[in-house]
């Protein structure tokens, strides 16, 4: 009796993976070095720093990109698992690697779907932003899950599906779970005027707000911007409430859009300094040097 032969799809499916969740671990390293770095990632469009320094965009006080890239990793380990033993010694012990690599495969890349496709919603339903990264990562996170489930010939489809629906769901839950905090009745009025600021002012921090603000230097940002936050932090509250800000989102509070387009801001926070824009967070030392500060500085 003639040996059915295999279809190509399932003899190159492990290759196929293995490069996709290479090409996944690029683009979420790059993201989470940037992340790290304070700095804006390169975009053709404003969306991109709108979504990744949003609040959505941090996971236990790690860039949500971090963990994509650990993700994209493992699957990749999943793909090349069987690779690494001979066939031709170890016969048997690799047909094992190569059924539990399978399961580990299937489970990650329904997990990874499923909150790509939330993350998706949240990206076009409570952003309102488009990043081109983002969506590349889903679309290789959706991939992947294609190429797992076309890419074996599943002995039981029944447990396929019984498995699929289980991790589907606690992937959900635990995004719903995962974000609850954002969506709280204290986040949301922390939001809407900006994150509250919880460290304590230094006089020098104090007086190098001052000369910011008599000086004619803006910060520009969001209320949702991490960044903002983070370098609102670095001043402290009391130093934080001298500086010249505007809110460039139309739903913070006192908002004024109009300001923050006609002054070319593409990314938060930005701050302009002597008819020039100076994007990202920017260190108290560096800001008193840019600005001319002469004064003490015990920040």
């Amino acid at each position: 009796m003639r040996k059915r032969s295999q279809p190509w799809i399932q003899r190159k499916s492990r290759f196929i993976i293995a490069a996709i969740s290479a090409l996944g671990a690029v683009i979420t390293a790059y993201l989470a070095i940037t992340a790290f770095a304070d700095v804006s990632a390169a975009c053709p469009t404003e969306g991109c720093d709108q979504v990744l320094s949003s609040p959505y965009a941090v996971i236990f006080g790690l860039p949500l990109a971090l963990f994509g890239f650990l993700a994209y990793a493992a699957m990749g380990v999943f793909a090349v698992a069987p690779w690494l033993i001979n066939p031709e010694t170890n016969k048997s012990q690799r047909r094992t690697v190569e059924d539990w690599t399978w399961r580990f495969l299937l489970m990650g890349s329904v997990a990874m779907g499923v909150f790509s496709l939330y993350l998706m919603y949240i990206m076009v339903f409570e952003i309102q932003a488009f990043c081109l990264y983002c969506v590349a990562s889903a679309i290789c996170a959706l991939a992947l899950l294609g190429l797992t489930l076309v890419g074996q010939d599943w002995e039981d489809l029944g447990q396929v599906f019984f498995t699929g629906v289980i991790v589907a769901f606690i992937t959900f839950v635990g995004s719903l779970a995962l974000y609850a905090p954002i969506h709280s009745p204290t986040a949301e009025t922390q939001t809407s005027s900006g994150y509250a600021i919880t460290t304590t002012s230094t006089p020098d921090s104090i007086a190098l707000a001052r000369h910011l603000r008599e000086s004619g230097i803006i910060m520009y940002g969001a209320f949702w911007c991490n960044f903002c936050q983070q370098q609102k932090q670095l001043f402290g509250r009391e130093a934080a409430d001298e500086l010249a800000y505007i809110e460039c989102d139309e739903n913070g509070a006192n908002p004024d859009p109009a300001a923050c387009q006609a002054a070319g801001i593409r990314s938060y926070p930005s701050w302009e300094i002597n008819g020039e824009l100076q994007m990202g967070l920017i260190p108290l030392e560096e800001l008193a040097d840019l600005s001319g500060y002469t004064g003490s500085r015990d920040f």
